[in-house]
C-alpha cells in the first residue's frame, strides 16, 4: 500500500515585481498553512519522504507545514522538478520515488496538483486550493504502478474556519 499526501503552495504574494519561482507567500498563506499543517497533524500517519518545489511559495509552505507537524525541517527536501504546472514533472517524481517509501508528502503547484488528484484520485475536484492537503491511497507495492488511488481526505483552509 503507497499513501501520497498532496499539497498545493499557499496563497502566494503578487506584491513584488519577482520571477514566478521567487515569489512568496502573502499574509493569508503566512497564516493558512500552519493552520493547515496543524489539522492535518491529527489526521495522517506521518511521512517517510517529504519533497518540496525549489519555489519560494512552496518551500514556505512546507517547512510551515512541518513546522505544525512537529517534523525537522531538514527532513525536507528540494526538487526543481516538481516546479511543475502540467503534471509530467509531478508524474515522474512520484512514479520514480523509491519502493522503501510507503507515505509521501510532495508540496507543488496547479494546475499539476489539479490534474494529478483528478487523473488518480477517485473524487473529483475542480481546482485544488492553496494550501490544501490531498490524500490518496494505492493498493501496489511500487510507485511507478501507481494507477487508480482512493482520495480518503481532502481539506482546504476555508473549511477549518
Amino acid at each position: 500500500m503507497k499513501t501520497l499526501y498532496l499539497i498545493r503552495h499557499a496563497k502566494s504574494s503578487w506584491e513584488f515585481d519577482l520571477d514566478d519561482h521567487e515569489r512568496p507567500l502573502n499574509d493569508r498563506g503566512l497564516v493558512d498553512a500552519p493552520k493547515m499543517g496543524a489539522f492535518v497533524r491529527e489526521k495522517i500517519t506521518m511521512p517517510q519522504r517529504i519533497v518540496s518545489s525549489d519555489a519560494v511559495r512552496a518551500k514556505t509552505t512546507a517547512l510551515l507545514y512541518l513546522k505544525a507537524l512537529g517534523i525537522p525541517e531538514e527532513q525536507l527536501e528540494l526538487s526543481n522538478e516538481l516546479y511543475d504546472f502540467n503534471g509530467m514533472g509531478l508524474d515522474n517524481f512520484i512514479r520514480s520515488c523509491g519502493d522503501s517509501v510507503d507515505k509521501l508528502m510532495v508540496f507543488g503547484h496547479n494546475n499539476a496538483l489539479t490534474y494529478w488528484v483528478n487523473q488518480y484520485g477517485d473524487k473529483a475536484i475542480d481546482n485544488v486550493a492553496t494550501a490544501a492537503f490531498t490524500q490518496i491511497n494505492f493498493d501496489v507495492e511500487r510507485w511507478e504502478d501507481v494507477d487508480q488511488g482512493k482520495t480518503t481526505l481532502y481539506v482546504k483552509p476555508k473549511q477549518l474556519k
